[in-house]
């Protein structure tokens, strides 16, 4: 039987990130997840690393701040994931006086200490390219600074990184049983494999209180105590292009909710997101879908800053997932997005469960319960992720310039098509160097080469080709249906 110090359920975002930070103090760590990498939550976010502007309104200082803070560390770790995107803030008078904002605003400069994000300031809209998208009632408004991210890369970044460092990652490989022993943990995986560790995480999101209710066991035999969470469902459309710059928009709703207009993969725009909690007993998250109404809410809010309006047939494509948040009453949408780390030593063998959180602070949430799992084990071991690159994350003399990375890239390839060279090097990083000078096999689709697909197979768990269309790349969006057609039939030729 294989013996690990700390065995972690889940493959999104927090479980790769404390597989990570766990590994990288030398323990020895098992991941497991039940399908591929970031299938659920991790992959339906925003795409923003951001401190949370709204979330000073309900006087969470704490979490912005440590939001705030992380920007600038993620935006090093992962030049190509993460970047720098502003925000234009139209002003509706009738919701929020322009004196509120701007005190809102300077909390949110000043915060936390910034050294790459360039600070807030007003906006006259009428003859600028950031009002011509807009109505033309709205006049004024405000910038200001948070970052984008490639959600569900970034997860896979953090699993890679894990395994650079010895941990053990294992993608469509539930834990169908862990057993609680005094100092160690029976854990059996799908397929009958069964292993021994010191420590158990349970950082199965939306599933987490499932896991624990279903899936483990006390010495004496009874499922271990779960805290409550509640399920909200956030749901996003895409669309065709609505505005040809590059900052993105946030309307304020009349309902007090917000929502993002994003610039998206060259030509689209992303609209998002929707708070729906899910009653109890819904059907599993993982069936999560938007809904009419959701559509219909997010066209409607849309339409109501953008010249150009949002229609439910302007969609091309959405997609929905569930956001595992504590249970602390109010509103779906006021309900915080803090994390809480639950240590647990006094029933036998250490156990962690991660309880909410979300997309910005998941390094530090590894980072503290890494720690936590530490001081259980009685082995207090160094935070090193700070300060640290992800794969790819290391531009060399370029720093965080992606641009001049990619503009060397091509320089070096220039028989390669420019935008084969920009989307391998925002979606590997350093790694595109060496994509880039292997030979590139067949393109099975536009711009899609076999050297990458083996790549992805290789190196990052693709097993599918919605496993490489939607989440290591959004080229399903761009694709025809006989384009992703070829790609299932790699696959499937491969398998066979």
């Amino acid at each position: 039987m294989d013996d690990f110090d700390v065995v972690v359920v889940g493959g999104g975002i927090n479980g790769t990130g404390l597989a990570r930070d766990l590994a990288g103090r030398g323990w020895r760590v098992l991941l497991a997840e039940a399908q591929d990498l970031a299938s659920h939550t991790s992959s339906a976010s925003t795409k923003l690393v951001h401190g949370g502007l709204r979330y000073l309104e309900t006087y969470e200082f704490s979490l912005v701040r440590k939001a705030l803070q992380e920007r600038e560390v993620l935006l090093r770790s992962a030049p190509h994931l993460i970047r720098p995107l502003r925000f234009v803030l139209p002003h509706a008078p009738h919701l929020r006086p322009a004196w509120m904002i701007r005190i809102g605003l300077f909390l949110y400069d000043h915060l936390a200490r910034r050294e790459l994000l360039p600070g807030s300031h007003g906006l006259h809209l009428a003859g600028s390219i950031y009002g011509e998208p807009l109505k033309p009632e709205f006049t004024r408004g405000f910038v200001y600074s948070d970052g984008w991210v490639d959600d569900a890369r970034l997860v896979v970044l953090n699993a890679q990184d894990a395994q650079a460092r010895g941990a053990e990652v294992l993608t469509r490989c539930a834990v169908t049983r862990a057993e609680r022993g005094t100092d160690r943990w029976q854990v059996t995986l799908a397929g009958g494999r069964r292993v021994q560790a010191r420590a158990l995480v349970n950082a199965a999101g939306p599933w987490a209180e499932r896991f624990l209710r279903d899936h483990t066991r006390a010495a004496g035999g009874q499922p271990l105590p779960a805290r409550g969470l509640r399920l909200v469902k956030g749901s996003h459309i895409v669309v065709d292009q609505r505005f040809t710059h590059d900052h993105a928009y946030i309307f304020q709703n009349a309902d007090g909710r917000i929502i993002f207009a994003i610039p998206y993969q060259e030509r689209f725009t992303l609209i998002g997101t929707t708070d729906v909690e899910l009653p109890e007993h819904e059907e599993p998250p993982d069936r999560a879908q938007i809904e009419a109404a959701e559509i219909a809410y997010l066209c409607e809010q849309a339409s109501r800053y953008l010249a150009r309006s949002v229609t439910p047939d302007d969609v091309v494509w959405t997609y929905a997932g569930v956001r595992p948040l504590l249970d602390e009453g109010g509103s779906a949408s006021s309900v915080t997005r803090d994390y809480l780390l639950e240590s647990d030593a006094h029933g036998g063998a250490p156990l962690l469960n991660v309880w909410g959180g979300k997309l910005t602070t998941y390094r530090k949430l590894a980072e503290d319960g890494a720690t936590q799992i530490g001081e259980m084990l009685g082995e207090t071991r160094k935070a090193w992720t700070a300060g640290s690159h992800l794969p790819g994350g290391d531009l060399g003399r370029h720093g965080v310039d992606i641009t001049a990375f990619t503009a060397e890239l091509q320089a070096r390839h220039p028989d390669r098509a420019p935008a084969v060279v920009a989307r391998l090097a925002r979606a590997y990083g350093s790694v595109a160097a060496a994509l880039l000078a292997a030979p590139a096999g067949a393109e099975v689709a536009p711009g899609l080469f076999e050297s990458e697909l083996h790549h992805l197979v290789d190196h990052e768990w693709a097993c599918s080709a919605d496993d490489v269309l939607w989440r290591r790349s959004k080229l399903g969006l761009h694709f025809t249906a006989a384009q992703r057609a070829a790609v299932a039939a790699w696959f499937q030729a491969r398998q066979g």
